[in-house]
């Protein structure tokens, strides 16, 4: 895969509309996290940039009141987001502009993997031995982070390899927790918070091979969503690879509720991949 310039973030201000949003030039894609205004005018305007961009998938947060609007468009809902607008629920709508990016080719293994998880026992818990060292990670932690997750991934959907990146998003309000053990990061997740919104994506989630077997994610999860309850950020939710079980585990097992997959939603590893996506309303959790 050739090289590309990974997004850049856009706000665009007109009479009738305004919406903020990713040119992903990476995974080809469109994105808009935020609009007010002419849904209609909105949907023709981002369509001519997905046009100019050449770009094969339209990605939107919509508010519920706006369903019929993008379904009249064209748009389907792949997923849902409780609680996503300052408590009021929000759904990814979809629109594809080439035949290839919208059919997966992993889409029944994809089921099998979700019915395994669903089914999978949710009490489980593992004893993490006690030279695995948990704690919050600083701007100075970049370094070892950007080696972890060049380490574990080869290919990812942000430069999460380069530490004046993870700095950035530090910079930018995301929160990261790691263990460590010797000295070394070996596994990590972070929790990228929309104060605006009140809602916050769990993502970023890394363990180095040899350490996946100690259950660590869960407690990283666990970590990060007691931050986010301290700041009054009650949506929680992430976008798991759906062929990953011990990702789409993790997340059944802390009680995220699964809300739909997204197809062929970026590229990870070797290839564009189906991303499962799971929501937790933390206000009813009991930490």
């Amino acid at each position: 895969m050739k090289t590309k310039k990974y997004y850049e973030t856009i706000k665009v201000q007109q009479e009738n509309y305004y919406f903020e949003g990713a040119l992903d030039y990476f995974n080809e894609r469109i994105r808009v996290d935020f609009y007010l205004g002419n849904v209609a005018l909105l949907i023709e305007r981002i369509e001519k940039l997905v046009k100019e961009h050449k770009f094969t998938k339209l990605i939107i947060k919509a508010r519920s009141e706006h369903l019929y609007s993008f379904l009249q468009s064209g748009y389907m809902i792949e997923s849902a987001l409780k609680g996503y607008f300052q408590g009021s629920d929000g759904f990814f709508v979809t629109k594809y502009v080439s035949q290839d990016r919208r059919n997966s080719l992993y889409w029944a293994a994809g089921d099998d993997i979700l019915d395994a998880v669903l089914k999978s026992d949710q009490s489980k818990e593992k004893v993490i031995p006690d030279e695995y060292v948990l704690r919050r990670a600083e701007k100075n932690d970049s370094n070892k982070l950007a080696k972890l997750y060049g380490q574990v991934f080869k290919v990812y959907p942000t430069p999460l390899n380069e530490s004046t990146y993870v700095e950035k998003t530090m910079d930018e309000g995301t929160i990261y927790w790691v263990y460590e053990k010797d000295g070394n990061i070996v596994s990590a997740a972070s929790a990228e918070v929309d104060f605006g919104q009140r809602n916050a994506e769990l993502t970023n989630c890394a363990t180095l091979e040899e350490h996946r077997k100690h259950g660590l994610m869960k407690e990283l999860m666990k970590k990060l969503e007691l931050d986010l309850v301290s700041q009054s950020v009650y949506c929680s939710y992430t976008i798991a690879r759906a062929l990953s079980y011990g990702m789409n585990a993790a997340f059944h097992q802390l009680g995220y509720k699964y809300t739909g997959r997204m197809t062929n939603n970026c590229y990870i590893f070797d290839k564009l991949e189906d991303m499962n996506v799971w929501v937790k309303d933390l206000s009813k959790v009991v930490f």
